[in-house]
């Protein structure tokens, strides 16, 4: 592909999805009133490139006629989780290389002296020069520039693919760094040199130690994926540029994504929750508890006034912190395939343990034998084993139901039913938890906002968690199985800034704080101007860092402009903390730690209406209805009917229980709940009482 070659933003805009199980594909045409195309292919897990070709070619659509590609990927995060990363070594301050390691002492456990932990890069390949700034930013020791040469050699020598260059206190002067990377630049073999500073210009040497270090870790495998897509691309026709999601729910030029290429952990769960924040804003619902559950695990979030929460202090497992900003998710190990049994105390335990993809739940015929969410599901009449996709050897539900009796009713004296139905309220249980941690534990309300539901599996169980937790309605989206891929189509571009003043708020210096905002907006706009795609208009957003001097954590605060004094900062501060906390302070003055903007290159809105195809929506709703099926609820069987979701007329008014069915996923309405369609095709569940 000619990189010269700008991407369009065109009429045609393919979002994908790369997932653990399924690549999920949305092409929406627009020089054909907005068809849409859809396509579930198996992802490649050797090479996801061939996921992503496959499902462009099972779309039927010609690939040279696409005008822009946006590509959600999990070959960082995964890269990262497996622990399959490049060779790397470490040029740091001389007395500080064993920061990324020694950690903010915590422990992998809670309790006892267990677990263990492996730092990003091993000792023998961090090593030391002579320098030294200090936290007011002016030099006490110069930096050994033969020294450093040295190390560079020995790290070259050593086989590494990736260079790190980590110097105390390089926020506050980041001039030793940069003079390091022009050195080793003279000898090292590729352009896979991290500059700490340059990535993340803020306090705190461990988090931006192994931020930097995943940074460089990450760099050369994604590198090597995008070639190898752009390649499979260009071979098929496509010759325009494609972009790639953040995990911050913004996207970036493919030509760009590997200097930063740590921004790209969490790209798939970023762009659901974007995906939602979309959705609900279209349909009139600006406060959202995202819930995706998929077969392994649950993510859930926070959208507040249709902005989804953004963190810089996500900590992607035990003493993993990757401080760039993220979309803030948090994940249990509750999915579709998470196993169920019985402890030796005798007590129903339901994940994190999962069947996976292979050989998966009984359910699919793989050769799984464990029982698991999914097949209680399937048990209690919700899922149709006749619908389920990608079923090697049918199993009946009569077999899965001797399994959950053998499994788990022996034990605690239950039959079959029975004890899928406790394998199903303990699952939501689980969930639940998580729904908690990002609303209540956070200082909201459930009831002030709506469940959003999506995932294969999250529509199956959104009602009743919606009403364990006080939450009043759920939105499902048209396309749940798919939302992910929706969230590239819809991604804007953005670029996020932070800088480090660390200053109590009564000796801040206000010019100072304005020059910086204006900086991070200028260097915004110059990143956004330099893509392919040119947005409609943009969007800058700047926040604050704080915290009451003498604490240690942060709240992020925004800020209305650029243009703040002392007293706003004092105030605004002094809102947030009570809105997080029920507590006021007013004797304890405020600290600003860090300085963050968000500048968004908006792109153009997109009709939602045909995500399900108008044509094939039927006058009643007698006429989307497949059949009556007992289906089991909390108060025991219920004739339940059974409708085709795609073929629901727009005004469709349904009473619980009921099932809607379509291709991507299964929605379950329960005894009380009242559900409708909006414009967009959108379910909207009132939920009953219990």
């Amino acid at each position: 592909m000619d990189e010269n070659i700008p991407a369009q933003a065109g009429n045609v805009v393919a979002g994908i999805d790369v997932g653990g199980t399924f690549t999920d594909l949305l092409l929406i045409d627009g020089a054909n009133g907005g068809a849409v195309r859809i396509a579930k292919t198996p992802t490649t897990v050797e090479n996801q490139a061939h996921g992503v070709i496959a499902a462009l070619a099972a779309t039927g659509f010609p690939i040279p006629a696409i005008d822009l590609i946006v590509h959600g990927t999990t070959t960082t995060t995964n890269a990262v989780l497996e622990r399959r990363l490049a060779k790397t070594g470490m040029i740091t301050t001389l007395g500080f290389r064993d920061v990324i390691e020694l950690g903010r002492r915590t422990r992998p456990q809670p309790y006892g002296m267990t677990g263990v932990f492996v730092p990003v890069i091993p000792r023998n390949l961090r090593l030391e020069v002579s320098e030294r700034v200090e936290a007011s930013g002016r030099v006490r020791e110069p930096l050994d520039e033969d020294g450093m040469r040295s190390a560079v050699a020995e790290l070259v020598a050593a086989g590494c693919e990736a260079l790190v260059i980590h110097f105390l206190h390089s926020y506050a002067n980041p001039s030793h760094e940069k003079r390091a990377a022009e050195i080793a630049a003279e000898i090292w073999p590729n352009s896979h040199i991290t500059t700490g500073h340059s990535l993340l210009s803020e306090a705190r040497e461990f988090e931006r130690g192994v931020t930097a270090s995943v940074n460089a870790a990450v760099q050369p495998i994604l590198e090597r994926y995008v070639a190898r897509l752009r390649d499979e691309l260009s071979q098929r026709g496509y010759r325009s540029d494609f972009l790639i999601m953040n995990g911050n729910g913004g996207m970036i030029s493919a030509r760009f994504v590997t200097r930063e290429a740590a921004k790209t952990v969490m790209s798939g769960p970023a762009s659901g929750v974007i995906a939602a924040a979309y959705t609900g804003r279209r349909a009139g619902f600006d406060n959202l508890v995202t819930y995706d559950m998929g077969g392994t695990s649950t993510d859930v979030a926070l959208i507040l006034n249709a902005e989804p929460a953004v963190s810089n202090e996500i900590e992607i497992e035990y003493a993993m912190p990757i401080h760039v900003p993220m979309v803030a998710v948090h994940t249990v190990g509750a999915g579709g395939g998470s196993i169920a049994r019985v402890d030796a105390s005798g007590l129903i335990q339901v994940g994190p343990e999962s069947a996976g993809a292979n050989p998966g739940p009984i359910c699919y015929g793989r050769g799984g034998t464990e029982p698991t969410i999914t097949d209680a599901n399937l048990v209690l009449g919700r899922l149709d084993p006749r619908k389920l996709l990608a079923v090697d050897n049918p199993v009946t539900v009569e077999a899965v139901r001797k399994i959950f009796a053998d499994r788990i009713g022996k034990a605690t004296g239950l039959d079959g039913v029975a004890a899928a139905g406790a394998v199903l309220r303990l699952g939501n249980i689980r969930m639940a938890g998580a729904i908690r941690m990002v609303s209540v534990s956070r200082g909201h309300d459930p009831r002030d906002f709506t469940l959003f539901a999506f995932g294969g599996a999250g529509p199956l169980h959104a009602s009743a968690l919606a009403r364990e937790l006080g939450l009043p309605r759920v939105l499902v989206p048209a396309r749940p199985g798919i939302t992910n891929a929706l969230g590239c189509v819809v991604a804007d571009l953005r670029h996020d800034f932070v800088n480090t003043l660390n200053q109590p708020v009564a000796m801040l210096d206000e010019k100072r704080v304005h020059e910086v905002l204006a900086r991070h907006r200028a260097e915004g706009e110059a990143l956004i101007a330099k893509e392919a795609v040119r947005p409609q208009s943009i969007r800058v957003s700047h926040s604050a860092d704080m915290q009451f001097v003498g604490q240690t954590h942060l709240i992020n605060v925004p800020l209305p402009s650029a243009h703040v004094d002392r007293e706003t900062l004092q105030g605004l501060f002094e809102t947030a903390y009570f809105a997080r906390f029920k507590v006021e302070l007013p004797e304890i003055r405020a600290n600003l730690v860090n300085l963050n903007t968000s500048v968004t290159g908006v792109r153009p809105d997109i009709d939602l209406g045909s995500l399900i195809d108008p044509a094939g929506r039927v006058a009643t709703l007698e006429g989307a209805l497949r059949e009556v099926r007992p289906v089991w609820f909390d108060s025991g069987w219920r004739d339940t009917p059974v409708y085709l979701r795609e073929k629901l007329p727009l005004d469709a008014a349904i009473e619980g229980p009921a099932i809607l069915e379509q291709m991507d996923a299964t929605t379950v309405l329960e005894p009380g709940d009242r559900a409708r369609s909006d414009r967009d095709g959108n379910i909207i569940v009132e939920v009953g009482a219990p």
